[in-house]
């Protein structure tokens, strides 16, 4: 086999031997002494990246040395088949993937073993990736360290990454005590996650039934200022902390929680944490809730943005409001175009609300912009219209500098102060940052299939444009200033070293691409080369020609 594939055979572990990346520092409260002395060596990379599995320069052979032993009360797996025996018990299941050479892989394992003290009804198992390489397969582990877990025997989330909070956090949800008192104040999960596994916890004693009212963050805020944040709580029946103003939202998760609320047709105050240091801080405190958006109703909070979410979309969130006696607006007056909030249409007449109403459903996708698709007059409509045309999908546009009418108008009928608006049947979908969002998400594309204005492109047609999408392009993990593992990054020097322009795609990033681009070439393995439609090879091949000095020549015909 060539190249980075998803197993641990082609190599040895000298050659894979790895240094950690940039230092990752942990700050935590209430940790005794001990815990810190345990904890002041350790040096992380950063949250969410991990040691890669990929051989550096090759260093001078040295000799075999013994198997590592990691600490703790956690056992180390066997095989499959003891997995498989384990995981028929039903009971919660923690595997964690490691690595000898890695340095991290072992300071996470500290955090594993008191974990698996402070969870003895759940099974913790070691994995060494490298030895076990069938068990490795079987979960995609191209990197350490990295954990599964299984709960009620089926796969339940997984984790990449040195990431103590997390780790504690996903153990929580699959292996929480039944009894708050059991883990009120775990030593290993006050070192791993401070507050927010607390906050974890707190939920967990909800579930159960156990008491979750506590005043002790409350009691570190001042009389004045609970009092101040008691009355924006109660100021309305339904209350927004949020960041920006429903108007103006300045973060994506305070936006969706506004849309929320215009679709429930349900009228709210808000107010801008951003505006106010002092409330943004004693808020989470307040509501021991340490993010924002915070919605509350009749003065209880109900959670952010995904909560309510959540219950938008299960219908719980407008039983809530019912049963609280808040009723949707039935005023078509007080009502926005899409039954939002109170007076954002209110100012226009009817016939400029008749026009606006025609023009932005005169397209299936329609642009309002300053300036025309040819000629854009200023740099967030141009974006916008390189994304479309990106996604090859037709669109009707209006220049808003030809019309001062439409331009304020439409800043009141859409409750949108800004351009280019972008609107898709009917349907402001937002300005150019969030269209841009969407559109390196892959939501973008989605919206418009589920809407029917693009057809679904088959896999096969979406490989051959991604291949035809520059004369040599690689597929690879990672990104070439920032390779995820060592075969792309061998072939990107080896590529740079030759002076070659290069295309590049991560396939780390879309797993329909990754499986796919396997069958399509024939190829297993990646990194893969290709040069104007035709595969070169992967990272052995690459290498060798960029030896034998034919690759510059290779990619030149």
């Amino acid at each position: 086999m060539r190249g980075c594939f998803d197993n641990f055979s082609k190599e040895t572990k000298n050659e894979r031997k790895t240094k950690c990346g940039i230092p990752y520092s942990f700050t935590f409260s209430g940790v005794s002494i001990g815990s810190i002395l345990l904890f002041l060596p350790f040096c992380f990379t950063p949250s969410g990246l991990s040691h890669l599995l990929s051989p550096p320069k090759k260093k001078k052979k040295k000799k075999k040395k013994k198997k590592t032993k990691m600490g703790g009360s956690a056992k180390d797996l066997q095989s499959k088949e003891e997995l498989a025996k384990v995981l028929q018990e039903g009971a919660p299941v923690i595997l964690h993937f490691w690595a000898s050479w890695c340095d991290a892989s072992k300071h996470m394992d500290k955090v594993f073993a008191h974990l698996s003290i402070d969870f003895p009804h759940a099974h913790f198992f070691r994995v060494e990736a490298e030895e076990l390489p069938e068990i490795s397969e079987s979960y995609s582990v191209s990197a350490v360290p990295y954990f599964v877990f299984f709960k009620d025997g089926k796969l339940f989330d997984t984790l990449e990454g040195a990431n103590p909070s997390s780790l504690a956090n996903k153990v929580l949800k699959v292996a929480g005590a039944s009894n708050i008192t059991e883990i009120a104040a775990p030593a290993s999960l006050g070192m791993a996650a401070g507050p927010a596994v607390l906050e974890t916890v707190k939920e967990l004693a909800k579930e159960n039934g156990a008491s979750s009212q506590t005043e002790s963050s409350k009691s570190d805020l001042s009389h004045s200022l609970k009092e101040r944040l008691q009355q924006l709580v109660d100021s309305h029946p339904v209350f927004l902390f949020m960041k920006g103003s429903p108007e103006q939202p300045k973060c994506g998760f305070s936006r969706k929680v506004v849309d929320v609320l215009k679709d429930e047709g349900i009228k709210f105050g808000s107010f801008d944490i951003l505006s106010d240091n002092e409330v943004r801080d004693g808020m989470k405190k307040f509501s021991n809730w340490p993010t924002f958006p915070q919605l509350f109703c009749k003065g209880e909070l109900l959670g952010g943005c995904d909560i309510v979410i959540a219950m938008h979309e299960s219908g719980e969130l407008k039983d809530v409001f019912r049963d609280h006696g808040i009723l949707p607006i039935s005023d078509a007056s007080e009502k926005s175009l899409e039954g939002g909030i109170a007076d954002s249409t209110s100012g226009l007449n009817t016939n400029l609300t008749a026009r606006l109403k025609g023009l932005v459903n005169l397209n299936p996708v329609m642009l309002f912009m300053k300036g025309s698709p040819e000629e854009p007059k200023c740099g967030f409509s141009r974006k916008v219209v390189e994304i479309l045309q990106l996604e090859k999908v037709g669109f009707g546009s209006f220049d808003v500098l030809t019309d001062d009418e439409v331009r304020q108008g439409l800043k009141v009928f859409s409750n949108w102060s800004s351009y280019p608006q972008l609107y898709i049947k009917g349907e402001l979908i937002g300005g150019s940052d969030i269209v841009l969002e969407m559109q390196k998400s892959g939501e973008l594309q989605r919206l418009l299939i589920e809407k029917g204005i693009v057809s679904k492109e088959s896999l096969e047609d979406r490989l051959k444009n991604l291949i035809s999408s520059s004369p040599t392009i690689l597929f690879m993990k990672g990104t070439p200033d920032a390779p995820r593992c060592g075969f792309s990054s061998k072939v990107v020097n080896a590529l740079r070293e030759e002076g070659v322009n290069f295309g590049s795609f991560d396939i780390l990033t879309d797993d329909e691409v990754r499986q796919g681009l396997k069958t399509f070439s024939n190829w297993p393995t990646f990194p893969q080369l290709y040069h104007k439609g035709e595969l070169i090879g992967g990272c052995d091949i690459v290498l060798e020609l960029h030896s034998s000095g034919e690759l510059k020549s290779t990619l030149s015909e």
